[in-house]
């Protein structure tokens, strides 16, 4: 799986429309740009969408690219859309994963369906927010959604996502807020939304966005607040195809594990080294050929060709070795493992107890402390002052800075 993206198979050349306005039922319309595949107005294709709130025209305008330009080289129209209230689309982005959010998605599946260069099958494909609202809206069953690549994403947004862990509270909540009280501060671009439009609708998001950790701190318990868009709470609603990954370094791994033993549709997953990010970029290393990975799902998903994808094992996971702990990874050593199974039959727990100084397996054959003995243990302040953060961006942090 080792390697870097590169075009391979039949190439097509690609158009590019800069913005194009998608509308909602309501009215609202929201900003898309598209990456066709010369010949798809003639020969319909499938179509790829990314849907998320990282503005499209300037901040994720490079990676956008690269990503889509190739998914289109290889026979797709790809498009990315900025959610309601974000980049260039109109309205007022209030809350992560609200019903407006996945009703939208609805209509932008329906609409790409439509279009003359579509062939009917569309699939989602996003990274941490856009790879929530994959599975998120694949729960609704929405019937253009053939298949869903979801990356560094969960399936259980109070007990594992960026706001509560066990119950308590992360600090990432916080430094999140933060972020997204940034990012819905910013303005729409004059040059799509029009010289007259644009100051208004930035003063719209400015007023009526909201406090967003405010909501967040006011739902400190498993509720209905979090289990909206938790697909935990019915795993069966997924039905179509799911390609889950994710890596050792980002907050997202668990998830990974649970959708491969739940749900029931065709899937798999990968997790490799990498942090919050997408593989054919991740850090740390090594990289994967992502893009090819992607395309062989949207091959056998959204082409019906068999690429053997199906094949492979059910898990595939960068098994890492030891290496002396620093902040930050380059690349970490080790090797890929393949499980055709979860939980598989091959793999046994062995719980250990802490006592008097040994580590002991609790496996029935020795002597065991006692479950009562008093262990007492003080940390040095300095760990988790750097190292804590639970979602890494990096490569990787494992030792304080200081």
């Amino acid at each position: 799986m080792e390697g870097t993206d590169g075009a391979g198979g039949s190439v097509r050349d690609v158009r590019t429309v800069e913005h194009v306005w998608v509308p909602m039922r309501d009215g609202c319309r929201l900003s898309a740009r598209l990456w066709i595949p010369e010949g798809a107005k003639s020969q319909p294709v499938p179509a790829v969408l990314e849907y998320i709130p990282y503005r499209k025209r300037d901040l994720k305008r490079p990676r956008d690219h690269g990503m889509h330009a190739f998914f289109a080289s290889q026979g797709y129209v790809s498009v990315r859309v900025d959610l309601r209230g974000s980049g260039d689309s109109e309205g007022v982005l209030t809350d992560e994963y609200l019903l407006q959010e996945h009703e939208d998605g609805e209509d932008v599946l329906k609409w790409i369906a439509a279009q003359e260069w579509c062939s009917g099958s569309v699939g989602m494909i996003g990274i941490s927010w856009g790879g929530f609202n994959g599975l998120q809206i694949a729960a609704r069953r929405p019937p253009e959604l053939k298949a869903v690549i979801t990356v560094c994403s969960t399936d259980d947004r109070y007990a594992d996502d960026v706001h509560y862990k066990g119950g308590c509270l992360l600090s990432d909540n916080l430094s999140w807020a933060s972020t997204m009280f940034a990012f819905n501060s910013l303005p729409p671009d004059p040059e799509i939304v029009g010289e007259e439009e644009w100051r208004e609708m930035w003063f719209q998001r400015l007023r009526e966005s909201g406090l967003w950790v405010e909501k967040w701190m006011r739902h400190p318990h498993r509720g209905d607040y979090w289990k909206h868009g938790s697909i935990c709470e019915d795993y069966e609603a997924v039905e179509v195809p799911v390609l889950a990954v994710s890596g050792w370094a980002d907050g997202y791994s668990n998830p990974v594990f649970r959708l491969m033993a739940n749900l029931s549709c065709p899937r798999q997953g990968i997790i490799g080294p990498w942090s919050h990010t997408y593989p054919h970029m991740g850090s740390p290393g090594p990289r994967i050929g992502f893009l090819r990975e992607s395309v062989r799902w949207w091959d056998q998903w959204l082409k019906g060709e068999e690429t053997g994808v199906m094949e492979e094992p059910l898990l595939r996971v960068w098994m890492q070795d030891h290496m002396a702990p620093r902040p930050e990874y380059e690349r970490r050593r080790g090797r890929w493992v393949g499980e055709e199974e979860w939980p598989s039959p091959r793999i046994r727990s062995v719980p250990f107890r802490m006592g008097s100084g040994t580590l002991t397996p609790d496996d029935g054959g020795k002597e065991l402390p006692d479950e009562d003995e008093s262990l007492p243990h003080q940390s040095p302040l300095s760990v988790g002052l750097f190292a804590g953060k639970w979602c890494s961006y990096a490569a990787g942090p494992d030792l304080p800075y200081d």
